[in-house]
């Protein structure tokens, strides 16, 4: 029988009990939780997980060197990072140390699962040496960046447009001339990978822009986009709000 065993290693507590629970409701077995990096090496020695989630700032023992020990002494433990940071620099320092995936707080537990429920099913994958791991980091990083923004400005997680927006942003970093043919490609494209019409694409992400600027969080919006944009009502259009995320992004990437 596979040992689908996970532990849990983060300094928040109340965020170290929200992942624990939502694991054990899917169905995984927490073996061990700690806020504390020397304990977190106990841990690993008495339980052999199978997953490993490394808060990078730990009490003690900070999460990269939880990393390395995992690295060095249970090469089978495979290891996702979460951190406060949405820092290239740190993703990838993450990577070197042997992180599988990195997520950004605040962490969505399904995003977790997700990542959990691919590392159990695909085990026999060499995820510490395969050339695309840089690939596989960056799919999950650009989405956390992207709720990151997201959940800042005020778009809630919970409407449509956050899941719509977020697809058409990635897109667009993905070739950014995509952006003058938001109509007849981007919609459609959005609209076919959620099974919904282009129409309602492009309500649901209208919707969204509005929910964000009408709670008006101009601060939050202007230390997001380093400039004061859209101030008040005058919000942008679903194209220029899609451009200007994914240009923040493609910027930060160079």
């Amino acid at each position: 029988m596979q040992n689908d065993d996970i532990v849990i290693f983060e300094n928040n507590e109340e965020l170290l009990q929200d992942l624990k629970s939502s694991l054990t409701d899917a169905g995984y077995t927490v073996c061990a939780a700690s806020p504390n990096g020397n304990e977190a090496i106990e841990l690993i020695k008495r339980n052999n997980p199978a997953v490993a989630v490394v808060d990078l700032v730990l009490v003690g023992l900070d999460g990269f060197g939880v990393l390395d020990y995992i690295r060095e002494n249970n090469p089978d433990c495979l290891t996702i990072a979460i951190g406060g940071f949405v820092d290239d620099k740190i993703v990838d320092r993450a990577i070197e140390h042997g992180a599988v995936y990195y997520l950004a707080k605040p962490v969505n537990s399904q995003t977790l699962l997700d990542r959990i429920r691919e590392l159990t099913k695909n085990r026999s994958v060499n995820y510490k040496t395969t050339t695309d791991i840089r690939d596989k980091r960056k799919a999950g990083s650009i989405d956390e960046k992207i709720s990151n923004i997201f959940i800042t400005i005020g778009i809630p997680p919970h409407i449509k447009g956050f899941s719509y927006l977020r697809e058409g942003i990635k897109l667009a970093v993905e070739d950014p001339s995509i952006i003058n043919k938001v109509t007849k490609e981007l919609y459609p494209k959005i609209g076919a990978k959620f099974e919904t019409s282009a129409s309602k694409v492009e309500r649901a992400i209208r919707h969204a822009i509005e929910v964000a600027w009408n709670r008006g969080r101009t601060d939050a919006i202007s230390s997001i986009f380093g400039a004061r944009v859209y101030i008040g009502s005058e919000r942008p259009t679903n194209s220029e709000f899609i451009a200007l995320v994914a240009d923040k992004l493609i910027l930060e990437s160079l």
